[in-house]
């Protein structure tokens, strides 16, 4: 998924990590909601209320999911799942571009 169509977004931005990533809030015509953002080079901890789904749409990124000893590498084109009341860690060496599917 690179285009979203016929979407309301929420023209402020969330900013997370002292700017070192930036997402916009998207709200489908179903009411289904979605952050579109960029993550720059860092590395960071997100936690999570809800299941997710990260998309990546360009670059790339390391991922170690709570409790895991390893990193998984995700390219463009790929994916990543996160339960719910989770956390996640990401590294990311360049720009990393991505759509999160929440619930």
């Amino acid at each position: 998924m690179t285009q979203l169509e016929n979407v309301t977004v929420l023209a402020e931005a969330n900013v997370y990590f002292d700017g070192k990533c930036v997402s916009h809030t998207v709200l489908l015509p179903d009411g289904t909601r979605k952050s579109v953002g960029v993550i720059l080079p860092a590395s960071l901890t997100f936690t999570t209320g809800a299941p997710e789904t990260m998309q990546v749409v360009a670059g790339s990124c390391r991922v170690r999911q709570a409790g895991a000893e390893g990193w998984t590498e995700y390219a463009a084109g790929t994916s990543f799942d996160v339960p719910g009341d989770s956390s996640f860690d990401i590294e990311v060496d360049d720009q990393l571009d991505y759509v999160c599917h929440f619930g």
